[in-house]
């Protein structure tokens, strides 16, 4: 039985950066305008005696001033889109709150995707990522002080997922009252991916699937990772990580059901975003820079060849391999924004209308479970991109709360979806959209 949230929103605001931008405009990248135009979200749920003891006013009213200060960090996000570059002109960023009676964890028994919808900011008729509000955010009270959601959404044009995490850190610490050690982040502008021409702010955005989609959440306990290392190990790997082997898994059981609703077979591609952070030296790129600051690679299949997990993880090793030594070699000769350039070119012509595209991204090892208002860790955290857009493709994985499992937020068409969730071998590893306990 799902529980109904009746939410009641008291209202929506614009909540200022505390103080004024000190730079008028910040450049994108050519990257930023190659992403598509939407906005990367997440939910972090708490409960906490604090949250009993003060009211949801109080709470929110220490909320709204950290954010504010916080916005003065993370100023471009309080700006508008002018062409391709930021306006810092302190437009503000999106702040609502929303109170319902409901038990957090009644909530939490019966979570799944549709509720999650109603707890992130919602988009107004003249909203949009691709020019205001660049940071929406979304505060939800469960009835008698039992918990509460912070949703947060950023735009995908200025932010991938590690960008939001820094910025969610940030305004936690802040309200938590801990000092920030930086008067502003560095934003990437156009230092590793060139600058975006003044052409593309009128192109369109890569498209999206034109089928409906339906995403579900399926969670891998570690126990049943464990597993599937050993099925996937083979001479090349002998020892698999689990994002190898989850992604592996997905990409064969999302391939057999699009195939299951073919008349005849396409060729499928899995496309794997990499954080650039992780691989490129401080000196190159801060670890904390914010922006997309992202490479990726690729695999394909043909039409008639199976796919075998060993086998893609072998390929999966070997394509990450690659790209690793690829950034190493670039920044070594001083011509990384080359280097990355070139991987981008190589992905255009893949994009055929006629293959199953998948694109994954790990944001497994981030901290997400350390973000804390001064609440406490959160007691479940979620991705929530695929509550604004139907129609993408996606896949993201992301930590269990015990740091060992992973949840698996998985988008396809519907037709797909249906046969997907009931393939024996995801089963065998995956728990569909399970309850949280806390």
């Amino acid at each position: 039985m799902e529980m109904d949230l009746k939410l009641e929103v008291m209202g929506r605001e614009v909540i200022k950066p505390a103080t004024p931008s000190p730079n008028n405009h910040i450049q994108l990248s050519l990257l930023d305008f190659s992403v598509p135009a939407m906005y990367v979200s997440t939910i972090f749920i708490y409960k906490s005696e604090e949250l009993v003891s003060a009211s949801p006013e109080i709470i929110s009213k220490k909320l709204k001033s950290s954010l504010s200060e916080t916005l003065s960090r993370f100023y471009p996000l309080a700006g508008e889109i002018e062409g391709v570059s930021i306006n810092c002109n302190d437009k503000g960023a999106a702040y609502t709150e929303a109170r319902t009676n409901l038990l957090l964890p009644e909530f939490l028994k019966t979570l799944n995707v549709e509720s999650l919808e109603e707890l992130r900011p919602k988009i107004a008729a003249r909203d949009s990522p691709t020019v205001w509000p660049l940071l929406s955010v979304n505060v939800t009270f469960f009835g008698s002080g039992s918990g509460v959601a912070v949703s947060v959404c950023v735009s995908h044009r200025i932010c991938d997922a590690s960008s939001l995490l820094t910025l969610v850190t940030d305004w936690s610490a802040t309200m938590a009252n801990k000092k920030s050690n930086v008067s502003t982040h560095q934003f990437a502008e156009a230092t590793i991916y060139p600058p975006a021409p003044p052409h593309m702010a009128q192109l369109q955005s890569p498209t999206m699937n034109s089928k409906k989609c339906i995403t579900n959440r399926f969670v891998f306990e570690s126990s049943k990772i464990a597993e599937l290392k050993r099925k996937a190990a083979s001479p090349s790997v002998t020892m698999p990580t689990r994002v190898e082997v989850i992604t592996s898994v997905i990409w064969k059981c999302a391939r057999n059901a699009s195939q299951s609703n073919l008349v005849a077979p396409r060729s499928t591609l899995m496309f794997q975003a990499v954080d650039l952070r992780l691989r490129v030296p401080s000196s190159v790129l801060s670890p904390d820079a914010i922006g997309n600051l992202q490479t990726a690679f690729f695999l394909k299949k043909d039409a008639e060849r199976k796919l075998e997990i060993d086998e893609i993880v072998t390929a999966f090793r070997t394509a990450k391999e690659e790209v690793n030594k690829m950034l190493k070699d670039n920044v070594q000769s001083n011509t990384l924004g080359q280097g990355l350039l070139n991987v981008m070119g190589s992905f255009v012509p893949e994009y055929k209308p006629d293959r199953d595209i998948y694109t994954m991204s790990s944001w497994c090892g981030k901290p997400f479970y350390e973000v804390d208002f001064g609440w406490g860790s959160p007691v479940w955290t979620g991705s929530a991109s695929h509550t604004i857009y139907d129609n993408t493709v996606f896949i993201v994985l992301m930590d269990s709360k015990d740091g060992e499992g992973v949840e698996a937020w998985i988008s396809l068409p519907a037709e797909d979806m249906f046969v997907f969730v009931h393939d024996q071998e995801l089963l065998a590893y995956a728990v569909l959209n399970p309850p949280v306990t806390i």
